[in-house]
């Protein structure tokens, strides 16, 4: 039995590759990075647009925000006065009057317990108040900066799972 030697030198150097090439896909996440990049801007700007003047127009009365405050002695207080948590609710309703999508404002001190600023806001969505923003201050003002809502959704725990047919196996 003679072997050919040719044979098996064709057969090295057409050996498979069993590595992925990387480069194109690192070349098209580049594209798609610059398009984002450019497109991103334009988006968020909108167009620009020559509104018309009207001579009736008359601006909307935006309300202040109703302020509830927790501080770090676990003190709520509605606007300046200090209220107890009994009566919060009725405050709260008391300065919204008709106006139910008006917002409220939860101030909590840094040192205040957790758990009573989130038993307000609680409180408040239980009772049907539905706009509540929790204040911050703004990382770009420091320590001694403007304070800025941060909206918080009041939304009702899930609804338990029903059980399941036959048993469950």
């Amino acid at each position: 039995m003679a072997f050919s030697t040719r044979s098996n030198a064709s057969k090295d150097l057409y050996q498979p590759l069993a590595e992925i090439n990387v480069t194109p896909l690192v070349d098209v996440m580049l594209v798609l990075l610059i398009i984002f990049m450019i497109t991103a801007p334009l988006l968020a700007k909108g167009v620009k647009v020559n509104l018309p003047q009207a001579k009736a127009a008359v601006p909307l009365n935006q309300k202040d925000p109703i302020m509830v405050t927790v501080s770090k002695d676990g003190k709520i207080s509605l606007g300046v006065d200090e209220v107890s948590p009994e009566a919060l609710i009725d405050g709260v309703r008391a300065m919204m009057g008709e106006e139910v999508n008006r917002v409220v404002h939860v101030r909590g001190d840094t040192e205040a317990v957790y758990g009573q600023i989130v038993a307000v806001m609680d409180k408040l969505a239980t009772n049907g108040i539905t706009h509540i923003a929790i204040m911050t201050n703004s990382r770009k003002a420091g320590a001694g900066g403007a304070s800025a809502p941060v909206s918080v959704p009041a939304v009702a725990p899930p609804a338990p799972a029903p059980a399941p047919a036959g048993g469950g196996r």
